[in-house]
């Protein structure tokens, strides 16, 4: 069994394992229903449930039960949002997801809450990966490492230097992947290195979800590395990157386009809430395909 199924598995309830409101709660608000408005619906199954002395409930039930709660719309579209998040399920493989995008677009934000609304508690970065590899391989045998994505290319061109990083922090990244999969682990997985292309192709053995997120609007992209100075108590001084933030424009074009290319979703983050609900219904949508094709 994949890590991620663990604890999520039976959120309608079976025989083995009668209904639990709090996993209920757990899977609406994974796939996007507001804290509040998940815990009604949860309290609400519970009562019924109650009423007809029944263990578990049917999603045929759920959906006259959401429309009660949420309104028809809504309710709809919780209760279809829960049968796909019930097949990522029942695909009983490991969910590895690639949150890629330019510097300071929200990508650990959006990770972090998406890893943790799923139930997957190994996240990491390929920032942390370079961080690491920055201690085992000195600046002269691997000098772009030990410099900042957008300025890699010092002294050279901007995207070459990028791409050459890029090549080097991605073995390291796919061999954690490697690691995740053998021992059967989800993962979510963030960086400005996660060039669409760049990476292995499909897997028989894991689902495989890639987005990239973009801020087009310059002046809404330079105010998230005021963000980050704040929440990073300075290690992440905003005059560093506003500096460069031609370049890291320039930089997020050249992956947004290479996205485009490449069939990868472009997701806008102008809102924190609804790009991290986009990426889910995009996991969502993509590991239900294997099974419509069936």
């Amino acid at each position: 069994m994949s890590e991620r199924r663990k604890g999520e598995r039976n959120f309608l309830g079976s025989r083995e394992t009668p209904y639990s409101k709090g996993l209920m709660a757990r899977a609406l608000t994974a796939v996007g229903v507001r804290e509040d408005d998940a815990y009604e619906l949860a309290r609400r199954t519970e009562l019924d449930l109650a009423e007809r002395r029944e263990v578990s409930v049917d999603l045929d039930r759920l959906n006259e039960l959401a429309g009660e709660v949420l309104g028809e719309d809504r309710g709809t579209r919780a209760v279809r949002q829960l049968r796909r998040f019930r097949d990522l399920q029942e695909l009983d493989l490991p969910l590895i997801l690639l949150v890629g995008g330019g510097t300071g677009t929200g990508k650990s934000t959006v990770a972090t809450e998406v890893a943790y609304r799923l139930g997957i508690t190994r996240v990491s970065s390929t920032d942390f990966v370079r961080q690491t590899m920055r201690a085992f391989l000195s600046r002269q045998f691997m000098p772009s490492i030990h410099r900042s994505s957008f300025d890699a290319g010092a002294g050279g061109s901007l995207v070459d230097g990028f791409l050459d990083q890029t090549t080097n922090v991605l073995i390291a990244i796919e061999a954690s992947i490697e690691r995740a999969l053998q021992e059967g682990w989800s993962m979510v997985i963030e960086g400005v290195h996660l060039v669409p292309g760049m990476l292995s192709g499909p897997r028989d053995d894991a689902t495989v979800v890639q987005c990239v997120l973009s801020i087009q609007d310059e002046r809404e992209h330079a105010a998230h590395f005021w963000i980050r100075d704040a929440t990073s108590q300075g290690l992440r001084p905003v005059e560093k990157y506003l500096e460069r933030l031609d370049d890291i424009r320039r930089l997020q074009e050249f992956i947004v386009e290479r996205a485009r290319e490449t069939g990868v979703p472009v997701i806008e983050n102008t809102n924190v809430d609804e790009t991290v609900s986009a990426v889910i219904e995009l996991v969502l949508g993509t590991a239900a395909e294997p099974l419509e094709r069936v």
